[in-house]
């Protein structure tokens, strides 16, 4: 797996370099928010991109948004300072999957990676019939992670893939946030449950009419969300 590393400290990054390395991983550095993008241009078989938040030029925050808005199912992991809520909830906004607190350890750093990674990888299937998803009038696609309207794909991120196919399966019934932070991150994840609902609005404003009035991603006031599998045609 190539991984793409922004990061402008040198000391990090060949600290970081090092780490992932030892694990097989082939590493790109970049050590501006302009050279990254450039990288990513130039070099399309990157998988997950790590990126630092305080950068000279280009910050953090706009090279994910630029690279989630031309790679839609590129992984991507930000730095963030610990102390710095604002920073993680503002990096999921821009499209981040995941975000690690500086400092960290090698240890939790591959861990994301490699949780990040496995939610990447293509969905098994174990039978025919059990490829596609119908939640009218989109048909989810489990072997090409894709959400089909008609014959036009809603493209996602990894993540909210994972969280239509959640809710997919489970039409009519509310989800907690909980369960839902659980099985598309992890029993691991140390986080704020904010993630879940960031996600939850990224996808909204791609598949709803009115985002504010959802027809098909509901909210379940003080508990979680649930997908309304209906006779939507009626309310479209």
């Amino acid at each position: 797996m190539k991984v793409l590393l922004l990061e402008d400290e040198k000391s990090i990054r060949d600290f970081v370099r090092i780490n992932l390395k030892r694990e097989g991983y082939t590493v790109v550095e970049a050590a501006s928010g302009e050279e990254a993008l450039q990288i990513a241009e130039s070099q399309t078989d990157i998988e997950i991109a790590i990126l630092d938040v305080m950068l000279p030029g280009i910050d953090g925050f706009e090279v994910c948004g630029r690279l989630r808005k031309k790679y839609p199912r590129l992984g991507i992991i930000m730095l963030t300072a610990k102390s710095q809520e604002l920073d993680k909830v503002m990096g999921l906004e821009f499209g981040a999957d995941d975000y690690v607190g500086k400092p960290f350890s090698p240890a939790e750093l591959l861990a994301r990676i490699k949780a990040l990674h496995r939610r990447l990888a293509p969905v098994t299937i174990i039978a025919e019939h059990r490829n596609e998803i119908d939640i009218s009038p989109f048909t989810l696609l489990l072997d090409e992670r894709k959400l089909i309207r008609g014959d036009q794909e809603i493209v996602l991120t990894p993540k909210e893939f994972s969280i239509i196919k959640l809710l997919a399966e489970n039409a009519n019934k509310a989800i907690s946030r909980d369960e839902i932070l659980t099985a598309v991150w992890g029993q691991f994840f140390v986080g704020d449950l904010k993630i879940v609902d960031v996600n939850i609005r990224r996808i909204r404003q791609k598949i709803e009419q009115d985002p504010a009035h959802p027809a098909f991603l509901e909210t379940v006031w003080g508990y979680g969300y649930l997908w309304r599998k209906e006779t939507h045609d009626e309310r479209n």
